[in-house]
C-alpha cells in the first residue's frame, strides 16, 4: 500500500437541505420529509434520513418517492437561505485551513497537513469542526480522516449520519476490501453491469483482478482504477475550483406541446442563466440546451458563441438554433424538461461603447438590478409572459 503523509478530512452535512428544514420548523423533524418540486413531476432534490428508510434518494422522481411513502413531507427548495447556512459551514473550515476544496454546497475536502501543529491531530481537528458545526448552525455532518482525498470521501460516507471515521494506510485492505465496488469513483451504472458480469462485486476484487479482465472494461484507465482500489490516490486539495459552466432548468407540470411554449420557455431560462453570468462577471463560449421529453429520453445540443457573451439576446439566440434544429428532427415531440447553459467560460469583458451590444448591456444591467431589488419575477420580456 502507498500512503502519502498529508491529512486530509472530507466533510459532508448529513441530509443537507432536508435538515436546514427541519431545523427551522419543528413540525417537520422525526418525519420522512424531501426537498424538491412541488408537483409530482418533480425529481428529489435531498431526502432527511427518516425518509431514506423508505428508499428514497435524491434525484429519484417525486412520484416514486409518494409511492414509497405516501405519507412523505414535502418543501420547496430555497437556495438562497442554503447558501446562507453554507457559508457559515465554510467560514468554519477555512478558520483551519485555507486548503478548503468545496466540491457543493454541502461538501468538501480539507487539507489540514499544516494544521496539527496548531489545532491538533485530524482526527481532534475533524472533531472539533463537528462540533463548531453542530454548536454555530445545529445541524450535524459526517467526516472521513485519511491520507488522501479518495479513502477520506469513503470514509465520510461509513458511518453516517453525524460520525467520524478514520481510515489509516495500515487498514486499508481491512476497511476498503469488503466494500462494494460503487464506492470507487468512476464506477458508475453500466461500468457496475460489466463488472457483475466479470463477478467483480466488491473492492477486493477489483484490486486483484487481472489486466486481462479489467482492460476491456476500463481501457487505459484500469491501472488508476486498481490504483484507487488499492486505496491510493495522489491528487491534491484545490482550494479554488473554476466554474464549469452556468446553467438553469426546470420541469415542467404539464408536457410542453407547442413550440410557441417552448421557445417562451426557453427564453426564460435564457434569461436566468444570462443573469448568473453577469453576476459571476463570465461569459460564455459555448451554449447549450437539454431536452427531456415526456418518455424521459434525454438530449444535450450545443454549439459555439463567438465572440463569448453574457446577453440574453445572443446566447438566446443561439439556444432557440439549437432547439429549431432538434425539433425538426422530432417532429411533434413533447417535452417535459427544458434547460439552457453556458460553458466554456471566461472573464466577461467590457461591451464596446461604439458597437452595436452597448444598449442591451445596459437593458441587462436595468432588469438585473430590479431584480435583485425587487425578486426574480418581477420583471421578464413580453416574450416570456404566459399567454391569456
Amino acid at each position: 500500500m502507498i500512503g502519502s503523509t498529508r491529512s486530509i478530512l472530507h466533510v459532508d452535512m448529513d441530509a443537507f437541505y432536508a435538515s436546514v428544514e427541519q431545523r427551522d420548523n419543528p413540525e417537520l423533524r422525526g418525519k420522512p420529509l424531501v426537498v424538491g418540486g412541488t408537483t409530482n413531476r418533480g425529481v428529489v432534490a435531498a431526502a432527511s434520513y427518516e425518509a431514506r428508510e423508505f428508499g428514497i434518494r435524491s434525484a429519484m422522481p417525486m412520484r416514486d418517492a409518494y409511492r414509497r411513502c405516501p405519507e412523505l413531507l414535502r418543501v420547496r427548495p430555497n437556495m438562497s437561505h442554503y447558501k446562507a447556512v453554507s457559508k457559515q459551514v465554510f467560514a468554519i473550515f477555512r478558520s483551519y485551513t485555507p486548503l478548503v476544496e468545496g466540491l457543493s454546497l454541502d461538501e468538501a475536502f480539507l487539507d489540514v497537513t499544516a494544521s496539527v501543529s496548531l489545532f491538533g491531530p485530524p482526527a481532534v481537528i475533524a472533531a472539533d469542526i463537528k462540533q463548531r458545526i453542530l454548536d454555530e448552525t445545529s445541524l450535524t455532518a459526517s467526516v472521513g480522516v485519511a491520507q488522501n482525498k479518495l479513502v477520506a470521501k469513503i470514509a465520510s460516507d461509513l458511518d453516517k449520519p453525524d460520525g467520524l471515521t478514520r481510515i489509516n494506510p495500515s487498514d486499508y485492505e481491512r476497511r476498503l476490501d469488503p466494500l462494494p465496488v460503487s464506492v470507487i469513483p468512476g464506477v458508475g451504472r453500466k461500468t457496475l453491469k460489466r463488472l457483475s458480469v466479470a463477478n467483480i462485486r466488491t473492492v477486493r476484487d477489483l484490486r486483484v483482478a487481472e489486466d486481462r479482465v479489467l482492460e476491456p472494461i476500463f481501457g487505459r484507465y484500469t491501472r488508476k482504477t486498481r490504483d484507487r482500489a488499492a486505496g491510493i490516490d495522489e491528487r491534491p486539495v484545490v482550494p479554488a475550483r473554476a466554474e464549469k459552466s452556468i446553467s438553469a432548468e426546470e420541469t415542467y407540470d404539464a408536457d410542453l406541446a407547442s413550440r410557441d411554449d417552448m421557445e417562451r420557455e426557453l427564453l426564460r431560462l435564457t434569461e436566468r442563466t444570462a443573469s448568473r453570468l453577469r453576476k459571476a462577471a463570465l461569459a460564455a463560449g459555448t451554449v447549450q440546451i437539454k431536452i427531456r421529453e415526456a418518455s424521459f429520453k434525454t438530449f444535450t445540443r450545443q454549439r459555439k458563441l463567438q465572440p463569448p457573451a453574457n446577453g440574453t439576446d445572443p446566447i438566446y439566440a443561439v439556444a432557440r438554433e439549437l432547439l429549431g434544429t432538434w425539433l425538426a428532427r422530432n417532429p411533434g415531440a413533447r417535452i417535459r424538461l427544458l434547460g439552457v447553459g453556458g460553458s466554456d467560460l471566461a472573464p466577461a469583458v467590457q461591451p464596446d461603447l461604439f458597437g452595436g451590444d452597448e444598449a442591451e448591456a445596459v437593458i441587462d444591467k436595468t432588469v438585473d438590478q430590479i431584480r435583485d431589488r425587487f425578486g426574480s419575477d418581477v420583471l421578464g420580456r413580453a416574450r416570456t409572459l404566459d399567454q391569456q
